[in-house]
């Protein structure tokens, strides 16, 4: 059997007999096609604009262009409807003249009669496909312009077209006509062969068929589009504005790369191949990555010397899986590429419709980035007596990709020594600016430079930053270091109780506590956990709504030595049962208004406000608790199904009460409303009362906007924190509640700044700060301060590390990227948790070791993505995971997946996130039946899931 489109059989290509309607090939087809949906536009412009010094022969110019019309049929040739098929009608005579529109111009407008000229709007139904232009600078300089429609040419067939308007030109100086050979076949000719020589895909054994079948096969599950660093979200219509940045690679990079492309038995092209593949791999593109590739088309040697359009476009699917070296990714490039040369034939336009990817008008199907290697430019072969040809720049000013990389090989005349690449970049300008696409091309030359030198290395090891911009994003933007020093939360606390002991610490309603006060309640609670055994390092859990007794619970659990454990009373009984059990807990200290919970449990139950019993006062407190010591065990969502406890230590919380971000009277009262086993809480509780501050805190429950507003008001709090969900209701429901408030932190998931812009207009003053971190790094790593409703920008990032804390953006090999590159976001330095509880194969897969920082650093990988905006500010992307944020708290879709499998009569359940509208996000489960379930059972099923329904509400405030 035959092994591809390669061993079958081509007719010869020959003139043939013309049919009263002439088809279109199909790569006019899908041009003709472009053009209907779009219009007019210069987007398929290929312009060629030379400068002419010397003495022009305007009439020879004229009438050569009229030869080489008369030689090239595509160039005279129309594209009407005929019964509703476009066909092609050749023109003869005086309709298949184009004239040179003749303009003068001083040299300070040749630019932007350039840019009009090449930007000409062809109507492929009336008009010719050439326009043609000379602008006059002098009697001896002048620019002419030659603009080829796509449609009747490509890149290859400016070098015919060039070498005959030379020779043309010659003789018309001469006073004679050209004397070219014939050329043995026309475009039409190509046109009716190429659709025999297809064959029709319907028969199994055509050309047409097997190769299709090959690209059925190579670009199955092909990814919609590249995530590419851009500049701004793409548009939901493309625009096709474009730029261009060139680039010259010297001759010793040129050298290397033809050496390595010998080493491997590759094309120079195929190692340019895997090198835009590796770069885009490195900046966030992911693993498989498509490139758009033209191809010549002339498969028979009757078509090199005819200008139309042959070039197809190819799909190079690069692989990038398994971290290869540079040099076995050349050799994945050059199978991919043989093969697809091998089924070139298949035009672009119909693998789109045979694979039908999900269409969009936001970009190109199949691919948005193309590759292309140049032989030489086109203006090289343009030679005309007694004037100097010199090429000059005619980009049209569209791009139809969103990065489009061409080179061109320069060699020495005489020893054909490699001089040197010529190339450019044409990109998008919706999506991206220039000093990005600068930026790209400075690390394509650097990661040439790196893989030539060593094509053993791995792609992920490839440096892509210069030392200056390393400098940057590793130490400038993480110069955060302060003289801190680290210390316990008791003994802070015990520091500012001297200070200012009759200052009001708690408020609640109408009932008080000055620090004095909750240091006496706290010591008298923490001597009778002593009395109990509690020891230092044990674990106490907290089973109590938010109250004053709170505050003084978590404190005395300090004092004792011991770590806090906050259990929401509104947690299922298996869930507070997992995390005592977990946590080991010796004590459960609960309160009268909260009665022990329903689970199983080892633990001593305290009652914290029953009558305590006689003795016991003169027990003794630990001498000092340590800075390392583990201050609380919270707990979050896991993959797994099963929470994990965070292990978070007094310096980690003194650390953040440091900050010089919550120095200012903004915090000196700060809303405490969060659940306890909420990482928010941290900062609410301990950010005013290590700072001298006040603890205003919030009835008991949900809190709904009134009451928000109330206690606001009736304690004149200075600083609080909102969920974004939370703080979007706010915004656009009561958005004057925040009146007075100096600073509102909100965070969580990503803040809308039309939500930012309404609260600061309905409330001046009021500064809004997004505040991100996770649970293990103490609530807060970074931060983005918004004094002015004039400079919130529309994505707002989320900031720039806290005090003696450092993030870094890296890619999957631990390398920093350069600003506007995707990576994941780790972080370092003060504030870090010890890790999880008892978990420490997890604690060493999250924990790692930090390599730019101090010896022995640690950093937390946060499974975040996100990138350095161009200010040194962090913006987030998306997760890197299925992790999802509803209201501020991290849910993992897996925990809740396994609990609804749990169940005896669920036999799948797939849970999502659906955003019905802007914002609001909300969890999606989809539950498979077991198999054997009666009638009856998938209702006591449907019964369980609205009661896990109801406790999602009640947990998560849905």
């Amino acid at each position: 059997g035959r092994l591809d489109g390669a061993d079958q059989a081509r007719p010869a290509l020959r003139p043939l007999p013309r049919p009263e309607v002439l088809p279109l090939s199909f790569a006019q087809r899908r041009m003709w096609l472009l053009h209907r949906l779009e219009g007019p536009s210069p987007t398929y412009n290929m312009p060629f604009v030379v400068r002419l010094s010397g003495d022009l022969d305007r009439d020879a110019l004229r009438t050569a262009l009229d030869d080489v019309l008369d030689r090239h049929e595509s160039l005279r040739t129309r594209f009407p409807e005929v019964d509703g098929v476009p066909s092609q009608q050749i023109l003869t005579g005086d309709d298949a003249r184009v004239e040179i529109a003749v303009r003068r111009v001083t040299p300070s407008e040749v630019e932007a009669a350039t840019a009009e000229a090449v930007r000409v709007r062809f109507d492929l139904t009336a008009d010719l496909p050439v326009a043609a232009s000379l602008l006059s600078l002098s009697p001896t300089e002048h620019v002419f312009v030659l603009v080829v429609h796509h449609i009747a040419g490509d890149g290859w067939s400016m070098g015919p077209l060039w070498r005959d308007l030379s020779g043309a030109y010659a003789a018309r100086c001469a006073g004679r006509a050209p004397g070219w050979e014939p050329l043995p076949v026309s475009y039409a000719d190509y046109a009716l062969w190429q659709r025999g020589m297809l064959g029709e895909e319907s028969d199994p054994d055509s050309l047409f068929a097997t190769q299709v079948g090959h690209w059925e096969r190579a670009l199955a599950d092909l990814p919609d589009q590249l995530n590419l660093p851009t500049d701004r979200p793409r548009r939901a219509v493309a625009g096709f504005e474009g730029g261009r940045l060139g680039i010259r690679l010297p001759a010793r990079l040129h050298t290397a790369i033809r050496a390595l492309a010998r080493q491997q038995g590759a094309s120079t092209f195929m190692v340019m191949q895997a090198a835009v593949a590796a770069l885009l791999n490195k900046l966030g593109a992911g693993t498989d990555i498509p490139l758009g590739s033209p191809i010549a088309g002339r498969t028979d040697e009757a078509l090199d010397k005819l200008v139309g359009f042959f070039v197809n476009t190819l799909v190079l699917r690069n692989d990038l899986s398994g971290n290869p070296s540079f040099a076995e990714l050349v050799g994945r490039a050059r199978e991919t590429a043989l093969a697809a040369y091998a089924h070139q034939d298949v035009p672009f336009d119909h693998l789109v419709e045979v694979l039908r990817p999900d269409r969009s008008a936001a970009h190109q199907p199949l691919f948005q980035v193309m590759l292309a290697l140049q032989n030489a430019t086109a203006a090289a072969d343009l030679e005309l007596p007694g004037l100097t040809v010199t090429a000059a720049d005619g980009f049209t000013g569209a791009s139809r990709f969103d990065l489009f990389f061409s080179f061109a090989e320069q060699f020495d005349d005489d020893s054909g020594a490699p001089e040197g690449m010529d190339g450019f970049v044409e990109y998008s300008t919706d999506l991206f600016d220039a000093a990005t696409v600068a930026g790209l091309l400075e690390r394509l030359e650097r990661l040439l430079t790196a893989v030539t030198a060593d094509p053993g290395r791995p792609v992920s090891s490839i440096d892509l930053l210069g030392e200056e911009e390393r400098e940057t994003v590793v130490r400038r933007w993480n110069d955060t270091a302060t003289n801190a020093v680290p210390d316990s939360v008791t003994g802070r606390f015990a520091a500012q109780v001297a200070r200012t002991p009759d200052a009001v610490a708690v408020a609640a309603g109408e009932r008080q506590l000055t620090y004095r006060e909750l240091d006496e309640a706290s010591d008298r609670l923490a001597r009778r956990l002593v009395a109990l055994g509690v020891a230092p390092e044990d674990r106490v859990a907290l089973f109590q709504e938010r109250s004053p007794g709170l505050v003084v619970s978590i404190l005395a659990v300090l004092k004792s030595g011991a770590a806090y454990v906050p259990i929401d009373p509104r947690y299922p009984a298996s869930r507070r049962g997992h995390i005592m059990a977990d946590s080991q807990v010796s004590v459960l200290l609960t309160d009268l208004a909260s009665p022990a919970p329903e689970c199983a449990h080892d633990a001593t139950v305290l009652v914290v406000d029953a009558p305590a019993p006689a003795g016991g006062q003169d027990v003794p407190l630990p001498v000092a608790v340590r800075p390392e010591q583990l201050a609380y065990v919270m707990y979050t969502s896991g993959s797994t199904g099963v929470p994990k406890g965070v292990a978070i230590t007094h310096a980690d919380v003194t650390a953040l009460a440091a900050d010089r971000a919550f120095a200012s009277g903004a915090h000196r009262r700060v809303l405490l409303h969060s659940p306890q086993a909420f990482d928010a809480a941290t900062y609410e509780l301990w950010v005013p009362l290590l700072n001298g501050g006040q603890v205003v805190l919030a009835p008991p429950g949900d809190l709904d906007l009134p009451t928000l507003e109330r206690v606001v008001a009736e304690h004149a709090v200075t600083g609080l924190w909102m969920t974004a969900g939370l703080f979007r209701l706010t915004a656009e429901e009561a958005p004057s509640c925040f009146a007075g408030v100096a600073e509102v932190w909100t965070g969580g998931d990503v803040v809308p700044a039309e939500a930012v812009r309404r609260v600061m207009a309905a409330c001046p003053g009021t500064v809004v700060v997004d505040g991100y971190g996770p649970t293990e790094t103490t609530t807060f790593a970074t931060r983005f301060r918004m004094p002015d409703p004039d400079d919130v920008p529309a994505q707002i990032p989320i900031g720039r590390p806290l005090d003696n804390m450092r993030v870094h953006v890296l890619d999957d090999g631990l390398c920093p990227v350069p600003p506007g590159v995707p990576g994941e976001l780790y972080i370092a330095g003060a504030g870090l948790a010890r890790g999880y509880l008892e978990r420490p194969e997890l604690t060493s897969e999250r924990f790692v070791a930090d390599p730019y920082g101090p010896a022995g650093g640690r950093m937390y990988r946060t499974g975040d993505l996100v990138r350095w905006n161009a200010q040194g500010a962090v913006e987030f992307l998306s997760r890197a995971d299925d992790q999802v944020k509803i209201r501020g708290f991290r849910i993992e879709p897996g925990e809740i997946e396994a609990t609804l499998a749990g169940h005896p009569d669920v036999a799948q359940a797939a849970v999502v996130v659906r955003e019905d509208r802007p914002g609001d996000h909300q969890l999606v489960a989809y539950v498979v039946p077991g198999a054997d379930g009666t009638a009856e059972e998938t209702g006591s099923a449907e019964e369980q899931i609205d009661q896990w329904q109801q406790l999602y509400a009640q947990m998560y405030g849905a």
